[in-house]
């Protein structure tokens, strides 16, 4: 039987195609390590589930993977997916190779080769690959990424499994430009970042700034310095998807949002140092390297206007789950 571990909505975006279509066929069961809890209440009542409790203490990265590690609940389980690059994944596949289960991973092989950038997602998805025995890789780029690493296993390029849930959204062009931001990473220097985007929206009397918060404390103690850029609450993936699709561009730290909003049609500003989705920079998105460049690349890319029709998305059609499904049937 598979099983099929995460705890964060992100994670479970991702991973919700491949269970629907599984669901019905072949059994699996869910290991939720719970960091977003309220995401239980959109698990189908008939789902196999198995709840973690992280238990908090000195250090939350060591509290997630204590938590995780030594626990009962894998009979009848001979494979685990994980997804991703989160310090959870990595306990989970880590506590999978010490009962010899086998290991497979969602959105494999992506890599920016700098332990600080994402920290300390660079380093799990480095360690995941290391012991994992079939690799789900969105690209072509992702694929050659394991294969210079010469780690074991089996290597599929499948896109990326988020597309697959907006493939029939449509598509319109507004004055908005989306903006999010909450990565580890940029909480330092989050009030600089977003002085900057406020500047930005002040400058550009054109376009309405329009900032979805973040939950985390270290992004909301700073969200009034944004005064005339709109602050919304953050939104199911559903309305958020609407707001992407409708947008004319994107500022944001996120690594899914650089696919969706390439997928649909919207420019992207990556507000980091350097990024692991490669295959989009320089066409669908723009490296912003620090606050004080963010300016500049606001101009750039409101002065573009709508993508070209032949230009594709690099990270997937919208058919990864099937492709999936496949190889999965094969194997289990």
């Amino acid at each position: 039987m598979l099983g099929i571990a995460f705890g964060t909505r992100p994670e479970f975006v991702k991973l919700k195609p491949i269970m629907d279509s599984m669901d019905g066929k072949k059994p699996f069961r869910i290991i939720f390590t719970g960091q977003h809890e309220h995401l239980v209440k959109e698990f189908p009542a008939h789902y196999d589930v198995v709840r973690i409790k992280i238990k908090n203490g000195y250090n939350r990265l060591d509290s997630i993977v204590s938590s995780v590690m030594n626990l009962d609940c894998y009979d009848g389980i001979t494979h685990l997916m994980v997804q991703g690059d989160t310090t959870s994944a990595f306990a989970m596949a880590l506590t999978a190779y010490h009962r010899k289960i086998k290991i497979i991973h969602l959105e494999a092989g992506l890599r920016t080769y700098d332990m600080d950038n994402p920290y300390p997602e660079e380093a799990n998805r480095q360690l995941i690959s290391r012991i994992t025995d079939i690799h789900f890789c969105p690209t072509q780029l992702s694929h050659d990424n394991l294969e210079v690493e010469m780690v074991g296993g089996d290597k599929y390029i499948v896109g990326n499994t988020v597309l697959d849930n907006i493939v029939d959204v449509p598509v319109t062009y507004s004055n908005e430009v989306l903006v999010t931001m909450h990565r580890r990473e940029n909480h330092d220097i989050i009030p600089q970042w977003f002085d900057s985007i406020e500047r930005s929206s002040l400058i550009n009397k054109n376009l309405k700034f329009v900032f979805v918060s973040h939950p985390n404390p270290n992004v909301q103690k700073h969200l009034g310095r944004l005064k005339n850029v709109e602050v919304i609450d953050p939104m199911d993936h559903h309305e958020f998807v609407k707001k992407l699709a409708s947008c004319k561009f994107v500022i944001t730290d996120s690594g899914g949002l650089q696919e969706e909003s390439s997928f649909l049609r919207k420019y992207s500003i990556v507000c980091r140092k350097v990024t692991e989705r490669k295959s989009g920079v320089g066409r669908w998105s723009k490296l912003c390297l620090s606050p004080e460049n963010l300016q500049q690349l606001v101009k750039e890319i409101d002065t573009k206007g709508v993508p070209p029709t032949t230009w594709f998305c690099p990270y997937g059609d919208g058919k990864s789950s099937q492709k999936i499904y496949n190889i999965l049937n094969s194997v289990l």
